[in-house]
Protein backbone atom coordinates (compact mmCIF):
# COMPACT_ATOMS: atom_id res chain seq x y z
CA UNK A 1 0.00 0.00 0.00
CA UNK A 2 1.28 3.80 -0.82
CA UNK A 3 1.99 5.78 2.44
CA UNK A 4 -0.02 8.98 1.07
CA UNK A 5 -1.43 11.69 3.01
CA UNK A 6 -5.07 12.20 1.99
CA UNK A 7 -6.08 13.37 -1.12
CA UNK A 8 -7.94 16.57 -0.48
CA UNK A 9 -4.77 17.93 1.43
CA UNK A 10 -3.37 17.37 -1.73
CA UNK A 11 -5.29 18.94 -3.69
CA UNK A 12 -5.43 22.24 -2.16
CA UNK A 13 -1.83 22.10 -1.49
CA UNK A 14 -1.80 21.84 -5.59
CA UNK A 15 -4.09 24.85 -6.04
CA UNK A 16 -2.71 26.79 -3.01
CA UNK A 17 0.90 26.73 -5.08
CA UNK A 18 -0.77 26.97 -8.55
CA UNK A 19 -2.35 30.21 -7.41
CA UNK A 20 -0.13 31.58 -4.63
CA UNK A 21 -3.29 31.89 -3.03
CA UNK A 22 -5.67 30.59 -0.66
CA UNK A 23 -8.48 32.41 -1.49
CA UNK A 24 -8.41 31.72 -5.45
CA UNK A 25 -7.77 27.85 -4.58
CA UNK A 26 -10.86 27.78 -2.73
CA UNK A 27 -12.79 29.28 -6.00
CA UNK A 28 -11.62 26.66 -7.75
CA UNK A 29 -12.32 23.84 -5.37
CA UNK A 30 -15.66 25.04 -4.55
CA UNK A 31 -14.59 25.32 -0.08
CA UNK A 32 -13.84 28.40 1.37
CA UNK A 33 -9.98 29.73 2.17
CA UNK A 34 -10.52 28.32 5.93
CA UNK A 35 -10.91 25.14 4.43
CA UNK A 36 -7.93 24.87 2.57
CA UNK A 37 -5.58 26.53 4.93
CA UNK A 38 -6.81 23.67 7.13
CA UNK A 39 -5.95 20.90 4.47
CA UNK A 40 -2.33 22.85 3.95
CA UNK A 41 -1.63 22.44 7.35
CA UNK A 42 -3.02 18.65 7.47
CA UNK A 43 -0.56 17.76 4.61
CA UNK A 44 2.52 19.70 6.78
CA UNK A 45 1.88 18.63 10.21
CA UNK A 46 1.93 14.79 7.83
CA UNK A 47 5.26 15.90 6.12
CA UNK A 48 6.77 17.82 9.35
CA UNK A 49 7.79 20.51 7.52
CA UNK A 50 6.57 23.69 6.43
CA UNK A 51 5.09 24.63 2.43
CA UNK A 52 4.38 27.69 2.69
CA UNK A 53 5.35 31.30 3.77
CA UNK A 54 2.30 32.86 4.89
CA UNK A 55 1.87 36.89 4.56
CA UNK A 56 -0.52 39.44 5.16
CA UNK A 57 -2.89 38.49 1.87
CA UNK A 58 -0.07 36.48 0.09
CA UNK A 59 1.99 33.02 0.56
CA UNK A 60 4.96 32.26 -0.97
CA UNK A 61 6.16 28.67 -1.32
CA UNK A 62 8.85 27.70 0.81
CA UNK A 63 11.96 25.38 -0.38
CA UNK A 64 10.24 22.33 0.54
CA UNK A 65 6.84 23.76 -1.23
CA UNK A 66 8.80 24.26 -4.68
CA UNK A 67 9.86 20.99 -4.76
CA UNK A 68 6.66 19.24 -3.82
CA UNK A 69 4.27 21.77 -6.14
CA UNK A 70 6.25 20.06 -9.72
CA UNK A 71 5.44 16.32 -9.21
CA UNK A 72 1.80 16.78 -7.46
CA UNK A 73 1.11 18.82 -10.41
CA UNK A 74 2.19 16.35 -12.89
CA UNK A 75 0.30 13.96 -11.14
CA UNK A 76 -2.79 15.62 -10.96
CA UNK A 77 -2.47 16.59 -14.67
CA UNK A 78 -1.82 12.69 -15.39
CA UNK A 79 -5.03 11.54 -13.44
CA UNK A 80 -6.88 14.29 -15.62
CA UNK A 81 -5.74 12.92 -18.58
CA UNK A 82 -6.62 9.52 -17.94
CA UNK A 83 -10.28 10.50 -16.67
CA UNK A 84 -10.97 12.06 -19.83
CA UNK A 85 -9.30 9.16 -21.95
CA UNK A 86 -12.33 7.28 -20.32
CA UNK A 87 -14.95 9.46 -21.12
CA UNK A 88 -17.01 9.76 -24.52
CA UNK A 89 -15.63 11.74 -26.59
CA UNK A 90 -17.15 15.29 -26.96
CA UNK A 91 -19.84 15.53 -29.94
CA UNK A 92 -18.08 18.53 -31.20
CA UNK A 93 -14.65 19.71 -30.87
CA UNK A 94 -14.38 23.11 -28.69
CA UNK A 95 -11.66 25.55 -27.59
CA UNK A 96 -11.59 27.83 -24.73
CA UNK A 97 -10.69 31.54 -24.84
CA UNK A 98 -9.59 33.78 -21.72
CA UNK A 99 -9.86 37.00 -21.41
CA UNK A 100 -10.64 39.97 -18.96
CA UNK A 101 -14.34 40.14 -17.68
CA UNK A 102 -14.59 43.90 -19.54
CA UNK A 103 -12.91 42.64 -22.60
CA UNK A 104 -15.08 39.44 -22.43
CA UNK A 105 -19.08 41.20 -22.14
CA UNK A 106 -17.84 44.17 -24.20
CA UNK A 107 -15.92 42.74 -27.44
CA UNK A 108 -15.71 38.87 -27.51
CA UNK A 109 -19.68 38.41 -26.72
CA UNK A 110 -21.08 40.49 -28.96
CA UNK A 111 -18.83 38.72 -31.75
CA UNK A 112 -19.94 35.16 -30.84
CA UNK A 113 -22.89 34.79 -34.13
CA UNK A 114 -19.90 36.13 -35.83
CA UNK A 115 -17.36 32.81 -34.93
CA UNK A 116 -20.04 30.35 -34.98
CA UNK A 117 -20.56 31.61 -39.07
CA UNK A 118 -16.92 31.35 -39.48
CA UNK A 119 -15.85 28.11 -37.68
CA UNK A 120 -19.34 26.31 -37.48
CA UNK A 121 -17.34 23.40 -36.34
CA UNK A 122 -16.08 24.77 -33.43
CA UNK A 123 -17.55 25.56 -30.08
CA UNK A 124 -15.88 28.28 -28.30
CA UNK A 125 -15.64 28.59 -24.15
CA UNK A 126 -15.24 31.60 -23.23
CA UNK A 127 -13.51 32.10 -19.37
CA UNK A 128 -13.58 35.64 -18.30
CA UNK A 129 -11.14 36.58 -15.68
CA UNK A 130 -8.71 39.74 -14.27
CA UNK A 131 -6.59 37.49 -13.24
CA UNK A 132 -3.68 35.77 -15.63
CA UNK A 133 -4.57 31.76 -15.96
CA UNK A 134 -1.79 29.79 -16.64
CA UNK A 135 -2.08 28.30 -20.07
CA UNK A 136 0.12 25.14 -19.25
CA UNK A 137 -2.50 23.08 -16.63
CA UNK A 138 -4.47 22.56 -20.05
CA UNK A 139 -8.18 24.37 -18.62
CA UNK A 140 -7.43 27.46 -21.28
CA UNK A 141 -6.02 27.10 -24.76
CA UNK A 142 -5.80 31.12 -25.40
CA UNK A 143 -5.77 34.16 -23.89
CA UNK A 144 -5.82 37.74 -24.43
CA UNK A 145 -3.62 39.49 -22.17
CA UNK A 146 -4.48 43.34 -21.56
CA UNK A 147 -0.98 45.23 -20.70
CA UNK A 148 2.40 46.07 -21.69
CA UNK A 149 3.39 43.01 -23.93
CA UNK A 150 5.63 41.75 -21.54
CA UNK A 151 4.63 37.89 -21.46
CA UNK A 152 7.76 35.66 -20.84
CA UNK A 153 7.64 32.02 -21.82
CA UNK A 154 4.70 32.26 -23.90
CA UNK A 155 4.50 33.19 -27.62
CA UNK A 156 2.72 37.09 -28.52
CA UNK A 157 1.23 38.75 -30.87
CA UNK A 158 -0.92 42.11 -30.87
CA UNK A 159 -4.75 42.01 -31.45
CA UNK A 160 -5.63 45.85 -30.30
CA UNK A 161 -3.84 48.79 -29.17
CA UNK A 162 -6.02 50.76 -26.87
CA UNK A 163 -6.98 54.66 -26.18
CA UNK A 164 -8.73 55.97 -23.73
CA UNK A 165 -11.43 59.26 -23.95
CA UNK A 166 -14.05 60.88 -22.15
CA UNK A 167 -17.33 59.06 -23.53
CA UNK A 168 -21.05 60.26 -22.38
CA UNK A 169 -24.59 60.14 -23.25
CA UNK A 170 -25.81 62.18 -25.90
CA UNK A 171 -29.12 62.87 -23.51
CA UNK A 172 -26.02 64.93 -21.51
CA UNK A 173 -25.58 67.59 -24.04
CA UNK A 174 -22.06 67.85 -23.27
CA UNK A 175 -20.57 69.80 -25.74
CA UNK A 176 -16.81 70.58 -24.10
CA UNK A 177 -14.78 70.18 -21.21
CA UNK A 178 -16.40 72.87 -19.42
CA UNK A 179 -19.33 71.11 -18.83
CA UNK A 180 -17.28 68.24 -16.98
CA UNK A 181 -18.33 70.20 -13.36
CA UNK A 182 -22.06 69.72 -14.43
CA UNK A 183 -21.86 65.89 -14.53
CA UNK A 184 -20.28 63.18 -11.92
CA UNK A 185 -17.10 61.50 -13.44
CA UNK A 186 -17.44 57.96 -13.94
CA UNK A 187 -14.13 55.72 -13.35
CA UNK A 188 -13.24 52.23 -12.62
CA UNK A 189 -10.84 50.44 -10.25
CA UNK A 190 -7.50 49.64 -12.20
CA UNK A 191 -5.90 46.76 -10.33
CA UNK A 192 -2.54 48.40 -10.45
CA UNK A 193 -2.18 52.43 -11.23
CA UNK A 194 1.22 53.29 -12.37
CA UNK A 195 2.24 56.68 -14.54
CA UNK A 196 0.93 55.75 -17.94
CA UNK A 197 -2.42 54.13 -16.86
CA UNK A 198 -5.10 56.14 -18.30
CA UNK A 199 -6.71 57.72 -15.23
CA UNK A 200 -8.76 60.68 -14.74
CA UNK A 201 -5.91 63.16 -13.03
CA UNK A 202 -4.12 61.67 -16.18
CA UNK A 203 -6.61 63.02 -18.79
CA UNK A 204 -7.00 66.57 -17.21
CA UNK A 205 -2.93 66.73 -16.78
CA UNK A 206 -2.74 65.89 -20.37
CA UNK A 207 -5.77 68.58 -21.35
CA UNK A 208 -3.92 71.14 -18.75
CA UNK A 209 -6.71 71.38 -16.41
CA UNK A 210 -6.69 71.69 -12.96
CA UNK A 211 -7.84 68.00 -11.46
CA UNK A 212 -11.69 68.82 -10.47
CA UNK A 213 -14.55 66.79 -9.11
CA UNK A 214 -17.35 69.32 -8.03
CA UNK A 215 -19.89 67.24 -10.08
CA UNK A 216 -19.05 64.22 -7.89
CA UNK A 217 -18.01 60.98 -8.86
CA UNK A 218 -19.21 57.31 -9.55
CA UNK A 219 -16.77 54.18 -9.00
CA UNK A 220 -17.17 51.08 -10.18
CA UNK A 221 -14.86 47.89 -9.29
CA UNK A 222 -15.62 46.86 -13.26
CA UNK A 223 -15.02 48.81 -16.05
CA UNK A 224 -18.30 47.49 -18.09
CA UNK A 225 -20.38 48.78 -15.06
CA UNK A 226 -18.57 52.16 -15.79
CA UNK A 227 -19.29 51.58 -19.34
CA UNK A 228 -23.29 50.63 -18.58
CA UNK A 229 -22.99 53.67 -16.43
CA UNK A 230 -22.12 55.79 -18.68
CA UNK A 231 -24.81 54.23 -21.67
CA UNK A 232 -27.70 55.09 -19.11
CA UNK A 233 -26.58 59.49 -18.76
CA UNK A 234 -25.02 58.95 -15.37
CA UNK A 235 -22.17 60.62 -16.30
CA UNK A 236 -19.05 61.22 -17.82
CA UNK A 237 -16.79 58.08 -18.36
CA UNK A 238 -12.91 57.86 -19.12
CA UNK A 239 -13.07 54.43 -20.96
CA UNK A 240 -11.30 52.27 -23.41
CA UNK A 241 -12.72 53.10 -26.74
CA UNK A 242 -11.67 49.63 -27.91
CA UNK A 243 -14.57 48.34 -25.62
CA UNK A 244 -17.25 51.18 -26.73
CA UNK A 245 -16.44 50.87 -30.36
CA UNK A 246 -20.35 49.26 -30.97
CA UNK A 247 -21.60 52.45 -28.79
CA UNK A 248 -19.82 55.00 -30.43
CA UNK A 249 -21.27 53.94 -33.75
CA UNK A 250 -24.81 53.24 -32.60
CA UNK A 251 -24.72 56.61 -30.81
CA UNK A 252 -25.30 54.76 -27.33
CA UNK A 253 -22.46 57.00 -26.44
CA UNK A 254 -20.48 60.05 -27.62
CA UNK A 255 -17.02 61.04 -27.74
CA UNK A 256 -17.13 64.98 -27.12
CA UNK A 257 -13.68 65.70 -26.89
CA UNK A 258 -10.02 65.10 -26.30
CA UNK A 259 -7.37 64.79 -25.65
CA UNK A 260 -7.34 61.00 -26.14
CA UNK A 261 -4.64 58.83 -23.67
CA UNK A 262 -2.64 56.51 -24.87
CA UNK A 263 -3.98 52.70 -23.08
CA UNK A 264 -2.49 49.80 -22.79
CA UNK A 265 -2.43 46.67 -25.46
CA UNK A 266 -4.82 43.26 -26.27
CA UNK A 267 -1.87 40.51 -27.33
CA UNK A 268 -2.87 36.81 -27.69
CA UNK A 269 -0.95 34.35 -26.07
CA UNK A 270 -0.52 30.82 -26.47
CA UNK A 271 2.01 28.01 -25.86
CA UNK A 272 5.16 27.63 -28.08
CA UNK A 273 3.69 23.72 -28.29
CA UNK A 274 0.21 24.55 -28.46
CA UNK A 275 -2.97 21.73 -27.55
CA UNK A 276 -5.61 21.68 -30.58
CA UNK A 277 -3.18 23.35 -32.90
CA UNK A 278 -5.56 23.77 -35.29
CA UNK A 279 -8.54 24.74 -33.43
CA UNK A 280 -6.23 27.20 -31.98
CA UNK A 281 -5.13 28.75 -35.55
CA UNK A 282 -8.97 29.00 -36.66
CA UNK A 283 -9.65 30.63 -33.50
CA UNK A 284 -6.53 32.91 -34.22
CA UNK A 285 -7.21 34.01 -37.55
CA UNK A 286 -11.14 34.87 -36.30
CA UNK A 287 -9.69 37.28 -33.93
CA UNK A 288 -7.11 38.53 -36.09
CA UNK A 289 -9.82 39.53 -38.94
CA UNK A 290 -12.21 41.11 -35.99
CA UNK A 291 -9.92 43.34 -35.09
CA UNK A 292 -8.62 43.98 -38.40
CA UNK A 293 -12.32 44.70 -39.72
CA UNK A 294 -12.54 47.15 -36.06
CA UNK A 295 -9.04 49.19 -37.15
CA UNK A 296 -9.64 49.56 -41.05
CA UNK A 297 -13.53 50.19 -41.18
CA UNK A 298 -13.82 52.34 -37.80
CA UNK A 299 -17.78 53.04 -37.39
CA UNK A 300 -18.13 56.89 -38.61
CA UNK A 301 -18.37 58.15 -35.69
CA UNK A 302 -17.72 62.34 -34.88
CA UNK A 303 -14.60 63.32 -33.10
CA UNK A 304 -14.35 65.94 -30.59
CA UNK A 305 -13.17 67.89 -33.73
CA UNK A 306 -16.25 67.40 -35.89
CA UNK A 307 -14.39 64.83 -38.16
CA UNK A 308 -14.29 61.48 -39.44
CA UNK A 309 -11.40 59.71 -37.75
CA UNK A 310 -10.04 56.50 -37.36
CA UNK A 311 -10.58 54.32 -34.87
CA UNK A 312 -7.76 53.37 -32.25
CA UNK A 313 -6.46 50.06 -32.62
CA UNK A 314 -3.93 47.72 -34.71
CA UNK A 315 -3.71 44.50 -36.57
Amino acid sequence: MRDLPPLSALRAFEAAARHLSFKRAADELAVTPTAISHQVRQLEAWLGLRLFERHIRRVVLTSDGQALYPSLREGFDAMTRGIDALRSPPARAALTLSSTVAFTSKWLVPRVAAFRAACPGLDLRLHASDDAVDLRTGGVDLAIRYGRGAYPGLRSELLLQDRFAPVCSPRLGVRGPADLGRHPLIRFEWRRVQDDTPTWPRWFASAGRPYRTPGGELLFSDESHAIQAAIAGQGIALVSLVLVAEELSSGALVQPFGPELDGFAYHLVQLDTPRHAERLAAVRRWLLAEAKALTSHPAGTRSYKGRKRRRPGAS
